[in-house]
């Protein structure tokens, strides 16, 4: 579903990324997890093409959106096939990124109708259905502030999930959740992950991870540290920096 081979990325004098490679197989559940600053989010940024890549490729599906050129530079699919790549993912926030302006029912209906061309009576029964899957039906007319934060993530995840991606990408979904909401959040994510949908997650919930997961990346410094099944790489991680960074956590 989803292929990035030596991926490299710097902001100005500092590499954030240095050859990063991973794959994503279908049905597939992808946790990255690691330190803050260690280049996770920008890894997730540049595989939705929020960020370019200094150089590397990227596959989705067979069709490359980003690869080397004759100068070991990046070069981008044409902006058409791009917004085309792009349909193939969905990426929810840390931070909801809503519109206050729009009723919950109308943040989930919109991008089906303006890039998919979706009337508006079926974006509208398809938004509806995703509420209910996200416990949420009762909230269709409501605005994001008058909800919790855990309810307006569940709508990012039902607005996302709209569009019929084959790849959903999540950053870091519960760390703008208190703690109580958290749960909501992750029992969402269990439930997508039960029904084979294709995820890569980027969390610091390890026993969520853990269990959920199907490969485990830990990054630390802009490389992967130490990769494998969640069992191997969180109950008994062979390098002693993936050691360090467990260490902090209770499984």
């Amino acid at each position: 579903m989803l292929e990035m081979s030596h991926i490299k990325k710097r902001f100005d004098d500092l590499e954030v990324l240095t050859d990063i490679s991973l794959t994503v197989d279908e049905g597939n559940v992808l946790g990255i997890i690691g330190p803050s600053g260690s280049g996770k989010s920008t890894l997730l940024r540049c595989a939705v093409m929020l960020e370019k890549v200094d150089s590397g490729e990227i596959t989705y599906l067979g069709e490359k959106a980003v690869w080397d050129g004759q100068n070991g530079r990046a070069v981008y699919a044409p902006k058409k096939k791009l917004r085309e790549i792009s349909r193939n993912y969905g990426l929810v926030f840390q931070n909801f990124h809503l519109f206050p302006h729009y009723s919950v029912l109308k943040n989930v209906m919109d991008a089906p109708v303006h890039v998919l061309g979706q009337s508006k009576e079926e974006a509208a029964q398809s938004a509806m259905e995703l509420l209910k899957k996200m416990g949420l039906e009762e909230k269709a007319g409501a605005y994001p502030y008058q909800l919790s934060g855990g309810q307006q993530q569940r709508v990012s995840i039902a607005r996302a999930l709209a569009m019929n991606p084959k790849v959903l990408f999540f950053d870091e979904p519960t760390s703008a959740l208190d703690p109580e909401l958290t749960g909501e959040i992750l029992s969402v994510i269990r439930s997508l992950a039960a029904e084979k949908m294709t995820m890569v997650i980027v969390t610091h919930e390890m026993s969520f991870a853990r269990d959920v997961a199907d490969h485990i990346i830990f990054m630390d410094g802009g490389v992967i540290v130490e990769q494998g099944a969640p069992e191997q790489v969180i109950n008994s991680p062979k390098n002693q920096r993936t050691m360090d960074f467990l260490s902090r956590f209770q499984n």
